[in-house]
């Protein structure tokens, strides 16, 4: 396993929560603007391609072996929506209360049976910017959306994410146990699968 990797991301939270899901694996994880990467530009129609994107421009500029996650929140009453578009949904400087308030107004006449969504998660890994058979993990997270925010953990649209499996939202579950459930969690365990046996 590689001592040093490069996380393709600028999301702090997304940065906390794989520090805790890949501390077990005692790699060093690099947050791309500790090395200044110039991070891809996120205009692939899945979210493979996103992924894969953020990860070839992170390796590229840093030499290291990267790990990219893309990941958003899929409302099967919006089509779909949020999808590959989830950070910014209210716009490109927009606030996670920012995007929360647009899915709420979307969602207003939507009956409680209706509100199904997931989140999903594709997490790409490159040994190197070339790799040709780069290891990609996915993973869903299923509940349904509420119709006003409830807790205060977590980040994005945890607060209106309801987690039928623990009674609560996303936002109201601790750092452990959401690590235990998440969609992150999920596609890295698929990913943790595939570098066993490998030179990963």
């Amino acid at each position: 396993m590689p001592r040093e990797v490069i996380l393709a991301t600028g999301n702090a939270g997304k940065l906390r929560e794989f520090q805790g899901l890949l501390a077990p694996l005692g790699w060093t994880l690099i947050r791309q603007s500790e090395r200044g990467v110039v991070p891809a530009v996120e205009d692939g129609l899945t979210f493979v391609e996103n992924a894969l994107a953020k990860a070839r421009a992170a390796s590229a500029q840093t030499g290291l072996p990267a790990l990219a996650d893309d990941s958003g929140l899929v409302v099967d009453a919006l089509d779909g929506a949020p999808g590959v578009h989830s950070a910014r949904y209210a716009g490109a400087e927009a606030s996670d209360a920012d995007n929360i308030a647009r899915l709420l107004a979307a969602l207003a006449d939507t009956p409680e049976a209706e509100r199904r969504a997931h989140f999903h998660c594709v997490l790409v890994y490159l040994r190197h910017a070339e790799d040709p058979a780069p290891l990609i993990g996915q993973g869903r997270w299923d509940g349904r959306i509420l119709e006003a925010p409830r807790g205060t953990a977590g980040f994005g649209y945890d607060p209106v994410f309801w987690v039928p499996e623990r009674g609560c939202s996303a936002a109201e579950l601790d750092a452990m146990e959401k690590n235990r459930l998440s969609h992150r969690a999920q596609a890295l365990n698929a990913l943790r699968s595939q570098w066993t046996g490998t030179d990963h």
